[in-house]
C-alpha cells in the first residue's frame, strides 16, 4: 500500500518534494525524525486517506492493492490522555478512581492492555508518541503489544515517535522524515547541534 501525496500545505512549507510516496505496506511503520518535521503532520495525512476524507490543499492518491485498512483509529498520547477526560467515565467509578490514583505511565499502559485489544480485527491504528511517560522496560513491553496486535488480530500500525527503543527494534519499519527533506535554510535560532545554547 502507497499513498501518493501530490499537494500539502503544510509539506510544501516545509520544502517538502512534491509528489511525495510514503511506503505504507509494513504492518508496523514507524514516523521519526526531528521536532517539527511533519510526523504528526504525516499521521493525520495517512488518517485522511485511509478514510477517504478530503481536507482543503491537500491532494492525495491512495493506492491500497489489496490490503483493506479497516477501521482507522487515532491515538494522540497528549490530546486523548484519559486523566484529562474524566467526565467520559462518570459511569465507571472504578475507572476514574484508577486514573485519579495512576502514574500518567501506568495509564498509558492501561491503553495497551485494555484498550487497544478490544477494537475490531483489521483497524489501523495510528499512534502519536506512544511511548510519552514510559521508562525504556515499558517501551520493550508496549513494542511487544504492538506486535501482539499486529500477529493476532491483523492489525496495521503507523506510529509517530522519538522512542529509540521502539525505532531500533528489528520488528519495525522506519520512515525518516529528515531524510526526505529538503531544507533551503537552516534554522539555528535554537542553536547548532552540539554547542552550547547558552551565552
Amino acid at each position: 500500500m502507497y499513498l501518493k501525496i501530490l499537494a500539502h500545505p503544510i509539506f510544501t512549507n516545509l520544502n517538502f518534494h512534491m509528489p511525495m510516496i510514503v511506503d505504507l505496506s509494513h504492518p508496523l511503520i514507524l514516523l521519526t525524525g526531528e521536532n517539527g518535521c511533519g510526523k504528526s503532520t504525516l499521521l493525520h495525512s495517512i488518517m485522511y486517506a485511509l478514510r477517504g476524507e478530503q481536507v482543503e490543499s491537500y491532494v492525495y492518491r491512495l493506492e491500497a492493492g489489496d490490503v483493506k485498512p479497516g477501521k482507522v483509529y487515532l491515538f494522540d498520547a497528549e490530546q486523548h490522555n484519559p486523566r484529562m477526560q474524566l467526565d467520559l467515565f462518570k459511569d465507571q467509578p472504578e475507572m476514574i478512581e484508577f486514573l485519579q490514583m495512576a502514574s500518567h505511565g501506568q495509564v498509558m499502559l492501561s491503553m495497551f492492555k485494555e484498550t487497544f485489544p478490544k477494537l475490531p480485527e483489521g483497524t489501523t491504528l495510528l499512534l502519536d508518541e506512544p511511548e510519552m511517560a514510559l521508562s525504556v522496560s515499558n517501551q520493550r513491553r508496549i513494542l511487544k503489544m504492538l506486535m501482539e496486535l499486529v500477529e493476532q488480530k491483523k492489525f496495521r500500525i503507523i506510529c509517530a515517535t522519538h522512542s529509540q527503543t521502539l525505532i531500533e527494534a528489528q520488528e519495525t519499519y522506519v520512515i525518516n522524515l529528515d531524510r526526505h527533506i529538503n531544507r533551503n535554510v537552516v534554522d539555528t535560532s535554537m542553536g547548532v547541534e552540539g554547542a552550547s545554547t547558552i551565552q
